[in-house]
This record gives structure tokens, C-alpha cells and sequence, in this order.
């Protein structure tokens, strides 16, 4: 049996995502937030992400963040002039500034940071929708992560935050997609991944 592509892979996930009760989706929010003083400390930069549809996460995550003395930095994800997805810029998260963005997001106002300031953080809590014990990312699909988490140091944690099911022992993977060290996840808190 041919094993199910990264797109098959895809929907099978959104769709799961999209039948999570309300309930049970604010819970793990919760519970991912619980996890957060144990990977953080006051005066560290970390890259975050506002969930979109039916991500794990909340706002709930970015605020403990900040209460607990981090700088949260959050992508900015635009189009080059030929349509090919640009290295993510990166704005300070500010509790009741975020606006509008491209592609149904939100994000702070401008001015933002150049791709380049990924590599201030210490841990980067990345969107997935399932990463593998080896460390690979099925993500969306686009590439502005890819294209951006080259950019962070060398000690950074890249961190995919998922649902306990959506940690798996594994996915495919192409050349260019850039591993994670660990994964978050509602009731395991943070895992360490073989890279």
C-alpha cells in the first residue's frame, strides 16, 4: 500500500482539527500554556504564532508569554512580486494591538523586524500540523516557515505545537524542510525529537 502524501496527509489532519469539539480545544489551550514556564524565562525572545481556524494554541499562549517577562516576536508572512512566498519579517506582540494581515492572518502593525531577528529567540513555537519523532513538520504547505527557520541560531528550540495525535512516528519529508527539536503538545508537554 502506497503511504498517504503530504497533501492526503493534509486533509486528513485539517479535517480531524475541524471536528475537535470547542470545549476540548479550549482545554488544550490551556494545558499547552500550563507547559510554558518550564521551557521559558524572563528577558528570553521567543518566536510565537497566532493560531488561525482550528490551531493548536490561543491568544491565552502569546499573554502567558508575555506575564512571564518573554519578548514575543510574531511573523509577518508576504508574497515576493512573483507570488513565491518571502523569509517571514517579525513584529513584538503587543496584547490588543494585532491587525489584519495577508492570508487571514493577524499580526502586529509595522514597523516589523527583518527575517533576520529570528535568530534573537531562544525557542520558536511553530504552527504543524504533525511532526514526527525524527523531528519532521508536515505543515500547510507554503513555505514561509521553511524559508524562515534557517535563519534562527543554532541553539535555538524549534518547537511544533500540536495535538497529542499529531505527534507521529512518521511523515514524509522533503530536502529543503527544516527539522524541529521538539514538539508541544496538550498532555506530553514538551518532547525532545530525534534530528
Amino acid at each position: 500500500m502506497t503511504p498517504p502524501t503530504k497533501t492526503e496527509l493534509r486533509a486528513d489532519v485539517i479535517r480531524a482539527r475541524r471536528a475537535v469539539p470547542d470545549d476540548l480545544r479550549d482545554s488544550e489551550a490551556q494545558a499547552l500554556c500550563h507547559w510554558l514556564p518550564s521551557l521559558v524565562c524572563g528577558g528570553q525572545t521567543v518566536c510565537a504564532y497566532v493560531p488561525v481556524g482550528s490551531e493548536p494554541g490561543s491568544r491565552m499562549l502569546l499573554d502567558t508569554l508575555a506575564e512571564l517577562g518573554v519578548r514575543v516576536l510574531l511573523p509577518v508572512a508576504r508574497k515576493d512580486g512573483d507570488g513565491r512566498p518571502m523569509p517571514m519579517q517579525w513584529g513584538p506582540y503587543e496584547a490588543g494591538t494585532l491587525v489584519a494581515g495577508e492570508f487571514g492572518l493577524r499580526e502586529p502593525p509595522a514597523p516589523w523586524l527583518p527575517p533576520g531577528h529570528i535568530a534573537d529567540a531562544e525557542l520558536v513555537l511553530v504552527p504543524a500540523l504533525a511532526v514526527d519523532r525524527k523531528g519532521n513538520r508536515l505543515g500547510r504547505g507554503a513555505g514561509f516557515y521553511d524559508r524562515s527557520l534557517i535563519y534562527a541560531a543554532r541553539h535555538t528550540r524549534l518547537v511544533a505545537v500540536v495535538r497529542d495525535d499529531e505527534l507521529v512516528d512518521d511523515l514524509p519529508a522533503d530536502p529543503h524542510d527544516v527539522r524541529m527539536t521538539h514538539a508541544l503538545t496538550p498532555s506530553g508537554g514538551i518532547v525532545t525529537l530525534r534530528r
